[in-house]
């Protein structure tokens, strides 16, 4: 992927970004069901390439506040490296009296690697797609009726084969900060 094709990605996520914002804004009685959006940004490490800087997005929709389901995004915007893990995932979520959530999770995806390093003889220019299994552990601090704080654990656990003299790749750690709306 190059350099304009990531740049195009990470402006279309942006916009996506603003095109959700106001549906999750949205008030609804807790006993509804409505949807959230989530955003993070961290580490991604154990990958092909290393850590590499990560981006995450999801959209729940919350059943009730205690649980929810919907689809998650993880990718790597920049670097030698184009990771995209897309899974749909279930949320429990337990809300404790002092404001903070925790929030374990899992799902099950695809994960797409493409890895382009180097230049002439020994460049390296190699893809591969996977099962992904994220598996993770948000903790939250609200921070008013709608909002939180968030600090996410993730394990990942695919199989991504970019053949000699690259390794296999069977799981992955992510550490995400981000902010959550919904209820």
């Amino acid at each position: 992927m190059t350099y304009r094709q990531r740049l195009q990605l990470f402006l279309v996520s942006l916009a996506c970004t603003g095109l959700l914002w106001p549906c999750s804004a949205q008030s609804a009685d807790p006993q509804d069901a409505h949807w959230g959006f989530a955003t993070d940004l961290g580490l991604w490490t154990g990958t092909t390439n290393n850590t590499t800087f990560a981006l995450g997005f999801g959209l729940d929709y919350y059943m009730d506040p205690n649980f929810s389901f919907g689809g998650m995004a993880l990718f790597t915007p920049v670097g030698d490296l184009t990771q995209i893990g897309v899974a749909g995932v279930a949320k429990y979520h337990l809300r404790l009296n002092s404001g903070f959530n925790l929030v374990p999770f899992a799902g099950i995806g695809i994960l797409h690697a493409d890895l382009n390093r180097g230049s002439g003889p020994t460049k390296i220019d190699r893809n591969d797609t996977s099962h992904f299994i994220p598996l993770g552990l948000s903790l939250e601090y609200q921070v008013g009726p709608k909002i939180a704080f968030s600090t996410t654990l993730m394990v990942n656990l695919h199989h991504i084969t970019l053949s000699p003299p690259i390794p296999n790749d069977n799981t992955s750690i992510a550490l995400l900060f981000g902010i959550r709306w919904g209820p």
